[in-house]
């Protein structure tokens, strides 16, 4: 229950930023776009980023790798999704990556107080 929340709480998130940036700033379509690309990144991100990475390498390496996974993804999916110009899907990644890795930072420190610990055994309660 706790991964489920943690998820619900990343997952919206994303998808304001992706909403506000992608949808509003760029007017890319809410559906494949925005909406597929939140779940992409919320996963990859989730598992192996706050999953994997947060407990070991701690907050900062965490979100800075937060933001070139959300730049990879959105970018990457951005140009098999839309016939919009490579640096224009570039740019936009670029200002969803930094924006999302903000909100990553302060996501990480709600995961050490009170989201869901991985398995592993690792606390890695420093943020």
């Amino acid at each position: 229950m706790e991964h489920a929340k943690a998820l619900g709480i990343k997952g919206i998130m994303t998808l304001v930023v992706l909403w506000l940036v992608l949808g509003a700033g760029y007017d890319m379509s809410f559906w494949p776009m925005i909406l597929i690309t939140t779940i992409v990144l919320g996963v990859i991100s989730y598992f192996a980023g706050d999953m994997g990475i947060l407990p070991t390498a701690g907050n900062m390496i965490a979100t800075i790798s937060d933001l070139v996974v959300t730049f990879l993804v959105v970018w990457l999916l951005g140009l098999l999704m839309t016939d919009i110009s490579g640096g224009t899907i570039a740019l936009a990644a670029i200002i969803s990556a930094v924006i999302i890795a903000v909100g990553e930072y302060f996501f990480h420190i709600y995961l050490f107080k009170d989201g869901p610990q991985p398995a592993h055994g690792s606390d890695g309660r420093h943020p």
